[in-house]
């Protein structure tokens, strides 16, 4: 089963290690990217900005899993797209204190919470990006 196939405001576990494996995925592409347009000097500093990545992405992943159906459950309210909203807002906090910055954890926090509360609405009401137009 996938994450849109989950019941939202249940299986909290398994929502949430759907979105560390997704989010784990991406870290150790944009790792690999970043050690490929960043030639490390060494194959330690190679090593240590692809764990540094990869672990922060994971975290990410599993911050907005468990915050999102959280929330569903302590709001009593499992389609809200609020949820997804806090769930993203609590990872860009997440980031920000990663990098010790206030300013990074306030916009990580209402882009990354917009993008997700966006994303729940577009599938909820059907949005799509690509293919042909419906008439």
């Amino acid at each position: 089963m996938g994450y849109w196939e989950l019941q939202e405001g249940k299986d909290c576990v398994e929502k949430t290690w759907i979105t560390t494996k997704v989010a784990t995925a991406l870290g150790l592409v944009g790792s690999a990217y970043h050690i490929v347009a960043y030639q490390p000097e060494t194959a330690v500093e190679a090593l240590q900005r692809a764990t540094s990545g990869t672990v922060t992405m994971a975290a990410l992943g599993a911050i907005f899993g468990m915050a999102t159906c959280l929330s569903a459950q302590a709001r009593d309210a499992p389609d809200d797209p609020l949820n997804y909203f806090i769930g993203g807002c609590a990872s860009g906090v997440f980031l920000g204190a990663r990098t010790h910055s206030a300013i990074t954890g306030t916009a990580s926090c209402l882009g990354l919470g917009t993008l997700a509360m966006l994303t729940k609405v577009g599938k909820m009401e059907g949005w799509r990006i690509t293919g042909p137009p419906r008439l």
